[in-house]
């Protein structure tokens, strides 16, 4: 757990309710790596939720970073105080959904993978779609925020490029835009090459343990089994058709083709600290 410095409380804040759910996402289904389809997601309620029964309300959906779970990351942001005071200060009342991607090696990338499962189409279609079935929102992409730290910001810039057409607005904190392997001494290539399963890898340095999540979102391969991924460097020698794939997964590579997509946003930011 990070810690970080909690915002003062502010007085006459209401409070939210916090709800812990389940949703099934027909898109990571069959996955290799054996990731569930359920996915635990954090619903927080605004304090009129309850009283104003006709009332629809926006909604935010808040991606987490690599390493972490939503619920690790509502902690380090103190959730659900930073929303209570938010509200309390005039920010419009509005429902934040908080999905878990996190996986075996620490995380999905918020990409689509046959090892990892569809994760983007999870964020970006599967959970909208329960949201908006199961609770009072406005369905539509003005109403609808994708905010995101670290390898949820990456996500961010991902999924928002890519479906314009789901979220209006889109905010990005510290966001990994482009991603390239840690230097692999033959010590840590030693290591890599010595995973056979996620329990092998639990123990790995943070660096290592990333370019398995990397490898399992960004260079899959259903032909190579145990782990069903292709990491950037064998035997001592760099891949360059792994690497050329990492490349391609970068948003910084791809932004050019979605000028016209990003222009369709009433609002985009980004924060780095």
């Amino acid at each position: 757990l990070v810690s970080t410095n909690a915002p003062p409380p502010v007085a006459g804040a209401k409070p939210v309710t916090i709800e812990h759910i389940k949703v099934h996402s027909r898109s990571l289904e069959g996955n290799l790596e054996g990731e569930s389809p359920d996915r635990a997601v954090l619903v927080i309620i605004p304090p009129s939720y309850r009283s104003s029964p006709t009332r629809r309300y926006p909604v935010v959906y808040a991606l987490h970073g690599y390493s972490i779970g939503a619920e690790q990351w509502t902690h380090e942001i103190h959730v659900p105080q930073t929303v209570e005071g938010a509200f309390a200060q005039g920010a419009r009342e509005m429902i934040v959904v908080l999905p878990d991607s996190k996986t075996v090696y620490g995380g999905s990338m918020y990409s689509s993978s046959v090892t990892t499962g569809d994760f983007e189409t999870f964020v970006s279609r599967d959970l909208v779609a329960y949201i908006d079935a199961h609770y009072r929102t406005i369905p539509d992409r003005r109403s609808r925020g994708l905010a995101g730290h670290s390898m949820g910001g990456y996500g961010v810039a991902r999924i928002g490029m890519k479906h314009p057409d789901v979220f209006g607005a889109l905010y990005l904190m510290s966001p990994g835009l482009t991603i390239r392997p840690a230097d692999a001494d033959a010590k840590a290539q030693a290591a890599l090459a010595a995973v056979h399963s996620p329990a092998d890898a639990a123990n790995l340095p943070f660096p290592l343990k990333a370019q398995l999540a990397v490898a399992a979102a960004w260079s899959p391969n259903p032909a190579n089994p145990p782990l069903y991924l292709d990491l950037p460097n064998k035997d001592g020698a760099p891949q360059p058709d792994v690497l050329a794939k990492w490349d391609a997964n970068a948003p910084l590579s791809f932004v050019d083709q979605y000028i016209g997509a990003l222009r369709r946003y009433r609002a985009i930011a980004m924060d780095v600290g």
